[in-house]
């Protein structure tokens, strides 16, 4: 069933006459590896999509049956993605920033209000902008965002799997579980983690030591 709910932000731009509107979010703050990715989805007006939802609380399958729905759906989407290399550099809110900045300049059709999850993007782009607690579980744009946002990154991961077998990037897509924690502590870290995360900044400390 569709949740009408998340449709409010998007259908009170409309009575005012936008008509265009982006919703952006990202996956990737939390893992100790891989980069941060950011969607933008610009859904035609009237789109309504079932089963859209913030996309933790969707399972991979659904989060992948969802995205095909969803790009059929969507006038453009835009993706953005930050390296750990940059994440390391600049540290992972600007990094998550940059990469929405960067998905909504990948858009096709240039928006005419932005729609973000907890992100304050108008200053650097322009373009009105609504920052939005929780917003991934308050608007379908934001929500598409976010499943789109993490397929791409999880397809990422599993590709990295596939180069650094040894970390099982496969089963939990760079987040800090013990299995993860304890193939850094055996293996070292690979080209792929974040250098200024904890508990990598304590290993790499501790085999300094």
């Amino acid at each position: 069933m569709t949740d009408l709910n998340l449709y409010e932000y998007e259908e009170a731009l409309y009575e005012k006459g936008v008509t265009v509107i982006a919703g952006t979010d990202e996956a990737g703050r939390g893992p100790l590896a891989g980069p941060v990715v950011a969607a933008a989805v610009i859904l035609r007006k009237g789109a309504k999509i079932e089963g859209v939802d913030d996309s933790k609380k969707l399972t991979d399958k659904k989060r992948r049956a969802l995205i095909e729905t969803i790009k059929k759906e969507a006038l453009a989407v835009g993706i953005g993605i930050v390296s750990p290399q940059e994440i390391d550099q600049i540290n992972i809110y600007r990094a998550a920033k940059e990469a929405m900045i960067s998905a909504i300049k990948a858009l096709k059709i240039k928006p005419e209000y932005i729609l973000a999850d907890a992100m304050m993007l108008e200053e650097e782009l322009g373009i009105p902008t609504e920052s939005i607690i929780k917003g991934d579980q308050k608007s379908a744009s934001i929500a598409a965002a976010s499943i789109v946002a993490k397929v791409t990154r999880d397809e990422y991961m599993i590709e990295m799997d596939k180069l650094f077998p040894m970390y099982g990037f496969k089963k939990h897509m760079g987040y800090p579980t013990k299995a993860h924690i304890e193939a850094i502590e055996t293996y070292g870290i690979c080209p792929i983690h974040r250098k200024t995360f904890e508990p990598i900044k304590s290993i790499i400390r501790e085999k300094l030591l």
